[in-house]
């Protein structure tokens, strides 16, 4: 889902809010072009390639539920074309101009019970699509799909902008169970560099999300090394190293000076697109900004897939203290229901072997990893029912790049999430239960989170929507949006 925006401070050399940039992650937000606009019409990748696709004639032999038909086609096309289309809604009603005061508020009133039905019927029917879909009942999957391209839209209320998205991710399932039309979508020409950059920085700001997760990392790591020399944080999917900025002037200012730091970067090449360059720009950057504060530091780089990590990469060395990230990253990880390797548990076994002072984790509150398609779909609605609606309080329907802040930043997760099965499907989430199960596993103890920490991000939420919620449960923190958590913090050692 995420990934680290820079930071606007000088020693970035970074322009001001207006013009902020994105910065793409390994894996998680998979670099491919969604349900981009044009003044007249609304063309998908998922369109362009399920209109080249090879029709069976047996499609509807096939178990899998991967059928596509000429009919089929030309409603994916009509379903494309009209889901930048009006709200439906603004149709239903005519004004006179000469109608009183009393008509207009009457007729208000049966437009919001209109809207609110609508929103209802949306969810309702894009379960009813997906359940269809889980039954390979491809008859009821297409007419359905029919009724929702009239319903969604990616400038509408957040339920019609995220069924959109969901809509997307159904079509794609349909015409090839995901795997092949997640590969396509990915060789799409994707947004400039600097565009990506902002994009995700607009989410940065008007989201707490990310902030939560590297203040309540850095809050846990700074603790642990209060007493420490020589600090070594060892960082699994580092991208822009945004998130050392504030620990190394948290650092800089700690009573008897600061210790010697050295950052070990873990990024693959993925990344380096949006970085305009390798890891070299993340070290010479942060190395720029501890020369500022008088900071001793250090950069080694590892620019490789975190999952293909060996313990010689890490340059461990005599005498520091290690302390190692897991921000948003672990769940790209494929674990012992994808391969026999385990990449999941096999990285929290080789970083338990390193005694670490710390480890953080951060990640998603979502159950996705070995979830049945259809629940996986239920899940993956409500969750980005919540992300999509703290969206729309903060940044208004009209911002001219809102469309593109979901569309590259949220809605690629959904496609991948709901189309792609085995390898092919990168975004799998545990909640925290079972993240903590792996690691008392792997043999780490909890290691509770300082109350500092607690009141500091308290003081962030009052820069957002009240509806927010920060909640401290079992030596972890989560923070959700009204009813639902979506992502969590802990710590262990």
């Amino acid at each position: 889902m995420y990934k680290h925006p820079r930071q606007e401070i000088e020693a970035y050399s970074l322009p001001p809010v207006g013009n902020l940039r994105y910065i793409p992650v390994h894996n998680s937000l998979k670099r491919y072009c969604m349900l981009e606009p044009s003044s007249s019409s609304l063309v998908s990748p998922a369109y362009t390639v399920l209109s080249n696709a090879k029709v069976n004639s047996s499609a509807y032999e096939d178990t899998s539920g991967s059928c596509v038909t000429d009919d089929f086609n030309d409603k994916i096309k009509e379903l494309e074309t009209v889901m930048m289309g009006p709200d439906s809604l603004d149709l239903v009603f005519t004004y006179n101009d000469s109608s009183d005061s009393t008509s207009c508020q009457e007729t208000n009133s049966w437009r919001s019970t209109l809207e609110a039905i609508s929103r209802h019927d949306l969810r309702a029917d894009l379960v009813s699509c997906a359940q269809a879909l889980s039954e390979n009942d491809l008859m009821m999957a297409h007419s359905m799909m029919e009724k929702l391209r009239q319903m969604v839209s990616v400038s509408g209320e957040p339920i019609q902008r995220l069924g959109a998205y969901l809509l997307e991710g159904l079509v794609a399932k349909l015409a090839s169970s995901g795997s092949s039309i997640y590969k396509s979508l990915n060789r799409f020409p994707e947004p400039a560099s600097t565009e990506l950059l902002s994009y995700m920085n607009i989410l940065y700001e008007v989201c707490p999300y990310l902030k939560f997760g590297y203040m309540s990392a850095n809050g846990a790591i700074a603790e642990a090394m209060k007493e420490e020399n020589r600090v070594h944080i060892i960082d699994f999917q580092i991208c822009q190293g945004s998130q050392w900025v504030t620990l190394i002037q948290a650092f800089a200012a700690r009573p008897g000076g600061p210790p010697r730091i050295r950052i070990t970067g873990v990024d693959d090449t993925t990344s380096a697109y949006a970085r305009g360059g390798g890891l070299s720009i993340v070290g010479n950057r942060l190395a720029k900004l501890a020369k500022q504060f008088n900071v001793p530091f250090e950069f080694n780089s590892v620019s490789v897939s975190a999952s293909e990590v060996e313990l010689k990469d890490l340059g461990v060395r005599p005498g520091e203290a290690p302390a190692v990230n897991f921000a948003f990253v672990l769940h790209h990880m494929p674990d012992e229901s994808v391969s026999t390797k385990n990449h999941r548990d096999r990285l929290l076994r080789m970083v338990k072997s390193l005694s670490p002072k710390v480890v953080t984790l951060v990640e998603q509150e979502s159950n996705t990893n070995t979830a049945s398609f259809f629940p996986r779909f239920k899940e993956t609605m409500d969750y980005y029912d919540a992300m999509f609606e703290s969206i729309d309080v903060t940044l208004p329907r009209n911002h001219k790049q809102r469309i593109n802040v979901e569309q590259h930043c949220l809605a690629r997760d959904l496609v991948n999430i709901i189309a792609c099965e085995g390898a092919d499907r990168v975004e799998r989430h545990e909640l925290l239960g079972k993240w903590k199960a792996r690691f008392e596993m792997a043999g780490f103890t909890s290691y509770p989170l300082s109350p500092l920490v607690n009141s500091t991000i308290k003081s962030l939420l009052r820069n957002y929507s009240d509806k927010y919620r920060l909640e401290e449960r079992d030596g972890a923190l989560y923070l959700g949006w009204m009813q639902r958590d979506l992502v969590a913090s802990c710590a262990w050692r």
